[in-house]
């Protein structure tokens, strides 16, 4: 049994309502804040990117029972589809048959993440904005006006789930001996949209992330169930092909007709689009400790932002919330030392999918077209086909299971090492399937075990 608490999150995002339904079904009193309308009864910004559900967050919507809910408004994707200028598309497959990620737009997985833990019993408190908290005493200042008129909400104790920029954090940043850090790439990103076909169908292959990448900039497309893609454009701000340089219809139209011919005429609204969608900026947040005893804990964003270049920016925060629970499972009403192991372990793992998804930008943005990074992958997937107990290539490793961030990140450097070597055997790109590579890359496994 545990002891009820009067809880309150700020945040009414991805991770703040899951973490809602989690604290309702074991009984506590749940409050959430939010600065915001409510999203349920407004257009989305036009600032988004597609998500991407993998395992580590299936797993924590399955284990509250809302897994089922959430996949109906979900497309599987078990590829990416690569555009290469003037070549013809090609398919890169994830994992092994049947597993896929599964696009999902995010306005609609919040409105609907809100909807159910409602259905809860969560109170939902918009239109408030959290202007400070007082730590000891988990004491929520929320107001829109002079200090004077602020409202004082006291409770047992507070999540942060308000994102990157989060206030709740900012209140702990102002603590001796708070590490605090953050670093924006160079790259910004804009939301553009191809419509679907007259009928409602998809004007791209359904089941497919679509990458055009073209270096230091990159176009992607995600599924939505309407039939139509949210795509995201990446490039840097400023310099030779960036947003900078495209201030007028004539220059927008003039660089796609250059770097994206063929996908031109499936984005009919693209000047109405780009102009009208801000661009955004892309940052990676590290900070510790994420706790202040038993009072106030972070979650989510406004712990670890970072940047979405592995798809895992929400299943890394709903796999906070599953590590939460399982440790309230085993130490009960101990708060303190919950938010204390929470913390530890969560931590190691989150600098680790940072790092991770900075890889994965270069990836995507210029190795998806690069011949010998293709023929690595494909060596790594015959390989792994033949021995899956000694090698799971590490995208597998960190979306298709729930094994922690931080081994993926070690074990992948180690693997990379071993692709290394490989490729450096004479005519690999021949023999690349022959029993001298096999035996080579057993031996490396071997040496690096």
């Amino acid at each position: 049994m545990h002891t009820p608490k009067k809880i309150a999150i700020v945040g009414s995002g991805l991770v703040g309502s899951l973490l809602a339904v989690y604290l309702r079904k074991r009984g506590h009193e749940v409050d959430i804040f939010d600065r915001r309308p409510d999203i349920r009864n407004i257009e989305f910004s036009g600032r988004s990117i597609n998500l991407a559900i993998s395992t580590r967050g299936w797993k924590a919507l399955d284990r509250v029972g809302i897994g089922d809910e959430i996949r109906k408004i979900a497309i599987p994707m078990n590829k990416r589809a690569i555009h290469v200028l003037d070549e013809p598309m090609y398919f890169q497959f994830y994992g092994k048959e049947g597993e896929a990620i599964y696009s999902t737009s995010r306005g609609m997985l919040n409105r609907k993440m809100i909807d159910l833990a409602e259905q809860e019993g969560a109170r939902f408190i918009f239109e408030s904005k959290v202007w400070d908290v007082t730590l000891p005493e988990a004491t929520l200042h929320v107001g829109d006006g002079p200090k004077e008129a602020w409202e004082n909400h006291q409770y047992d104790m507070i999540f942060g789930a308000d994102g990157a920029f989060s206030r709740v954090r900012h209140r702990m940043q102002r603590r001796s001996r708070f590490d605090y850090s953050q670093k924006f790439l160079d790259t910004g990103y804009k939301e553009l949209t191809i419509p679907p076909n007259t009928d409602g169908s998809h004007k791209l292959e359904k089941n497919s992330l679509h990458i055009w990448p073209r270096g230091r900039f990159m176009l992607i497309a995600l599924p939505n169930l309407d039939g139509s893609f949210t795509c995201t454009l990446f490039m840097p701000f400023e310099g030779e092909n960036s947003f900078e340089s495209l201030k007028t219809e004539e220059e927008v139209q003039s660089f796609f007709e250059k770097h994206f011919p063929i996908i031109l005429e499936d984005i009919p609204n693209l000047m109405k689009d780009f102009f009208k969608n801000p661009t955004s900026s892309l940052v990676t947040m590290k900070c510790f400790p994420w706790t202040y005893w038993d009072k106030v804990a972070l979650v989510g964003d406004s712990a670890h932002a970072i940047i979405p270049f592995y798809g895992q920016g929400m299943n890394a925060g709903f796999e906070d919330i599953s590590v939460l629970d399982d440790l309230i499972d085993i130490y009960g009403d101990d708060w303190e030392t919950i938010f204390r192991q929470y913390e530890l372990q969560r931590k190691p793992n989150t600098d680790a999918i940072a790092e991770l998804s900075y890889r994965n930008f270069v990836e995507m943005s210029s190795k998806t077209a690069d011949k010998e990074f293709l023929l690595r992958k494909k060596i790594e997937k015959w390989f792994s086909g033949k021995h899956p107990d000694k090698w799971l290539p590490v995208y597998s490793r960190v979306t298709f299971s729930d094994q922690p961030y931080s081994e993926a990140l070690q074990i992948g450097d180690r693997q990379a090492k071993i692709m290394d070597e490989i490729m450096k055997i004479p005519e690999i790109e021949d023999n690349w399937n022959s029993r001298e590579v096999e035996e080579k890359i057993l031996e490396l496994v071997k040496i690096s075990d």
